[in-house]
Formats: structure tokens, sequence, C-alpha cells
């Protein structure tokens, strides 16, 4: 059996976790919202989806790990998913500071809480 290490570094290693873990954390997320909004979801088209799944993805790399699990995304409702694709669209847009809307997105998910 070889020993090698593959040809990848311990930094592009670390990069793939971080993606890795992003990627579950969101997609629990996903899953819990689903399932609260019921009906509901399939109001949004699959471009939204997609969009609302980076917002998450970008909320998760903005937010300490020990936030993000207190918060309580299974408790958004539909006005508040169309609130974060709004700030979404701000973010792509580079509409105003990202931190603040960062700090704005997280705070849509809080105030649920």
């Amino acid at each position: 059996m070889n020993s090698k290490r593959p040809d990848v570094t311990d930094e592009e290693l670390g990069i793939r976790t971080h993606k890795l873990r992003r990627a579950q954390a969101v997609q629990r997320e996903i899953e819990r919202i689903r399932h609260n909004l019921g009906r509901e979801w399939a109001a949004l088209t699959d471009h939204e989806i997609e969009e609302f799944e980076w917002v998450l993805g970008e909320v998760w790399g903005y937010t300490a790990r020990d936030e993000w699990e207190s918060l309580r995304f299974g408790h958004l409702q539909m006005h508040d998913v169309r609130k974060l694709l709004l700030l979404g669209r701000e973010l792509r847009k580079h509409t105003r500071n990202a931190v603040d809307i960062l700090a704005d997105m997280k705070q849509v998910v809080a105030d649920r809480a």
C-alpha cells in the first residue's frame, strides 16, 4: 500500500473541507425551511432556490459556527425568504457594504428565534 499523499496541498484540503461543511450546513437548513413552508416552497423557482442556497452559504461564511447552530432557520416564513433573496441581490450587485448586508441577512433569521 502506498502511504504517499496525493498531489494535494493542505490548503486545498482545507478549502475542500470548508466547502463541504458549508454545503452540508446549508442543505440541512434548506430542508428545515422547506419542511416548515410546506406548499409555499413550491412557489419558488429553481433559480430562486439556487439563489437562496447561495445566500445561506454567504450567511454561513459570515456567521460563527456556534451562532449558526443557534439560528432558527426552520421558523422562517416565505416573506423572510423573499427578504433574504432581495438582500442576496443587493450583495451580488454591491449596492452597499457587504458586511452590512450580511449582518442584515443574519438579523432576518435571528428575528425568528
